[in-house]
């Protein structure tokens, strides 16, 4: 859908304004703030009448502004705490204190809840003056931090960003008469909530490609390709019914788990590719990236793989992330270099370990020990299923060919969501800015 343009702009002086419609006024964003009250994050709850729910950063939905739901966090807060600090619906939230390097502070969003609260002392209570439209100055707020206007008026101390907010307030923004704020902010919750149920429709798909994804694998590897084959009990419950004709060995029989460390600092080793879980993405057995041991600036023991080698991380929170060794290289002492030997097949060990039958099995077993992860010894006791090599081959190859068709699915839905969400940001920007003329398409006259 397209929109027209005001018939007369004029220059806004502002860069990132550019020119603005000829009525709007351009000023500092401090005109349209009456206060900013720093919150209070007070005392342990007391089980009294001074307990009052309280909004963190957390609680802010980033995606359509607001904080929506009952903060579940209760504090007490005395009334003369709450004095100039309570929350009611429509009140501006500003984000002060954290951020990070992806998601720089200054983040505001609209309190859009009747319960009153009251914020943390990471955020503070914007108040509007006359005439400005709460929902609209969201929106502007969005728009500036969007184009990361924000970042010049942050100060960092100790990994916490802060920023400053008279320096931010004496930043400039254009803005309509009080009724066509209140139409371009009707406006925008229309039409940002429309997209926003398109990128959920394509959420729920990526889900639902990902379930079918791990029940190929898990099939495959378990069940065979032959729906018609004679099955046998394996007498293992995790793994049920198996077919007659596959072998059941522990995993030690089947797969060597490298031992000995080597130092990566050595000149041998320092510029081999470095593998650890965060270069592994999770469920997938894709390797991501790979930087040298020298570039990871890598230090403790490491393990060294050969080429083909199934790489495998045993720390509980990636016990999903399993990849094959692209080269002879290192891995770090997160992880387990897997070797097969006999009639193992590399690959089918790879879709093996990613089958949701072995991946539940390792998160059981994790949690059995004092340190979050899969030990050694409880790895090599792992039942491990073996079809005949040339079965093993043909698995493999259905495996890849499956998947490779549902991820370039969740890739295609993947790239829709990032451009529904350009989509989304534009357009908002566009109406803040007067860019666009949206009141007809709202009133359906203008106004």
């Amino acid at each position: 859908m397209s929109f027209p343009r005001y018939p007369e702009y004029k220059a806004s002086g502002v860069e990132w304004l550019g020119n603005v419609p000829a009525h709007w006024k351009v000023d500092r964003i401090k005109a349209s703030v009456r206060s900013c009250r720093n919150g209070i994050w007070g005392d342990e709850a007391a089980g009294d009448e001074d307990d009052l729910p309280c909004v963190r950063v957390a609680d802010f939905d980033r995606v359509r502004l607001v904080v929506a739901d009952i903060p579940p966090t209760i504090r007490k807060v005395t009334a003369r705490e709450r004095e100039g600090r309570l929350l009611t619906r429509g009140t501006l939230l500003l984000e002060k204190s954290g951020g990070g390097e992806g998601q720089p502070v200054g983040c505001v969003v609209l309190y859009a809840i009747s319960d009153p609260a009251v914020c943390s002392n990471f955020m503070a209570r914007m108040e509007l003056r006359e005439g400005m439209v709460p929902s609209f100055w969201r929106y502007v707020h969005a728009a500036a931090y969007s184009i990361r206007l924000t970042t010049g008026s942050i100060n960092q101390t100790s990994g916490i960003q802060n920023l400053d907010q008279d320096r931010y307030f004496n930043e400039s923004a254009a803005y309509p008469p009080q009724p066509e704020q209140t139409a371009i902010a009707a406006f925008l919750d229309r039409e940002t909530a429309k997209i926003d149920a398109l990128v959920a429709e394509q959420e729920k798909l990526i889900a639902l490609l990902k379930e079918k994804r791990q029940a190929v694998i898990s099939h495959a590897v378990t069940k065979g390709l032959n729906p018609d084959a004679p099955m046998k009990p394996s007498g293992i419950e995790w793994l049920g019914d198996v077919p007659v004709h596959w072998s059941l060995q522990q995993f030690r029989r089947c797969v060597f788990i490298a031992e000995g460390q080597v130092d990566p600092e050595a000149d041998q080793y320092r510029t081999m590719p470095l593998v650890a879980p965060n270069h592994v993405e999770s469920g997938t057995g894709r390797l991501t990236e790979t930087e040298t041991a020298e570039e990871q600036a890598a230090e403790s023991g490491k393990y060294l793989c050969q080429a083909g080698d199934v790489i495998y991380s045993k720390i509980r929170p990636a016990l999903r992330k399993v990849c094959l060794a692209p080269s002879d290289c290192l891995c770090s002492a997160d992880m387990y270099p897997l070797r097969p030997y006999g009639q193992l097949l590399n690959e089918y060990l790879l879709w093996f370990i990613l089958s949701e039958q072995f991946s539940s099995l390792a998160v059981l077993e994790s949690e059995r020990v004092a340190m979050p992860k899969i030990n050694r010894e409880t790895l090599n006791e792992v039942p491990m299923l073996l079809p005949p090599l040339i079965e093993q081959h043909r698995i493999s190859d259905h495996i890849k060919s499956a998947v490779g068709s549902i991820d370039r699915l969740v890739n295609a839905a993947s790239e829709a969501i990032t451009l529904l969400k350009e989509r989304r940001s534009a357009l908002i920007s566009a109406a803040v800015t007067g860019q666009i003329d949206v009141r007809d398409a709202l009133a359906g006259t203008r106004a």
